[in-house]
């Protein structure tokens, strides 16, 4: 409608201009307030600027525009840019990117326990399906607050009372996200909301429970790590069996290998080392064991 009101405008300054030009009383009574022809055919070309941009609009990025003429929607969706539009059509701007909404409840579980949950579920519209979110359930506010988050908070009540509590707050934590994520993607897609994810952010059991949990956790914890010990111990007395066998082996080889015969030989070559070096000494040649020579001193 600010279409035809610029329009209007420009039309009536621009007659009126003209009309001031040919009555010389009229003009000049304008003249005395400050409107003369010249001013007139300002006001009649900014109005008709104004009108001109009443053709184009403007969809930021992340957004879609869904036109609606006279109350009817129209199924074309308007895409980010500068897009021409009707002068008679409202734009109604629908935001297309990703989104989260946070909820916190109280939900029952398998045993019949209240589990305390902060959840989100992260989600986006569907550009294409806009037009018929608009004809059919209203603006985005709407949407969420007719369809996403009604469907959100029954679907995490529903899947939360298939599981017990402990495996909700724990084991199976991330489990209950993604069974709760694909209902709900079922149960709002063809109403054009994408569901991305919905993440468990925090979980509140019973303070009884809770303790009793976390006793039990630490209690495996505990008993994984005396394992890693129990393991690691096994391993080092592997390891110093093998190296005491392969000290056992080396000192059988060394064993094996030195006879008597071998140990004559190198007293022999001994003594004939001695015999000729230039050190003064005493031997008894055949005294020792095996008749080999005992070395009494020697004086340098």
């Amino acid at each position: 409608m600010r279409f035809l009101l610029f329009a209007v405008i420009a039309v009536v300054v621009l007659f009126l201009s003209v009309y001031v030009k040919r009555s010389s009383v009229l003009s000049s009574n304008l003249k005395q307030m400050g409107l003369g022809p010249g001013l007139l055919q300002g006001i009649a070309f900014i109005a008709l600027l104004m009108a001109a941009f009443q053709l184009i609009t403007i969809i930021d990025a992340g957004t879609v525009g869904v036109i609606k003429v006279f109350g009817k929607v129209d199924s074309r969706v308007l895409r980010e840019g500068v897009n021409v539009r009707n002068p008679f059509a409202d734009i109604i701007k629908m935001n297309i990117k990703t989104q989260e909404r946070r909820e916190e409840m109280r939900a029952p579980s398998k045993e019949n326990l209240t589990v305390g949950l902060e959840i989100s579920v992260i989600y986006h519209l569907e550009p294409s399906v806009a037009p018929e979110i608009v004809r059919t359930v209203g603006l985005e506010e709407d949407l969420i607050r007719k369809v996403l988050l009604p469907n959100f908070r029954s679907v995490v009540r529903d899947v939360t009372a298939k599981f017990e509590a402990k495996a909700v707050y724990a084991s199976k934590r991330d489990e209950v996200a993604a069974a709760i994520s694909a209902k709900l993607a079922e149960a709002v897609s063809e109403r054009g909301i994408a569901i991305e994810s919905t993440p468990l952010r925090d979980v509140i059991l019973p303070q009884d429970l809770a303790a009793a949990i976390e006793e039990k956790l630490r209690a495996e914890q505990e008993s994984q790590r005396m394992e890693f010990v129990l393991v690691k111990e096994q391993k080092e007395a592997a390891r110093k069996r093998i190296e005491a066998e392969g000290i056992r082996d080396f000192n059988k080889t060394v064993a094996e290998g030195i006879s008597d015969n071998f140990l004559r030989w190198k007293g022999i070559e001994a003594t004939n080392a001695l015999a000729g070096s230039n050190n003064a000494k005493v031997v008894v040649i055949g005294s020792g064991k095996d008749g080999l020579p005992i070395i009494l001193g020697g004086v340098n």
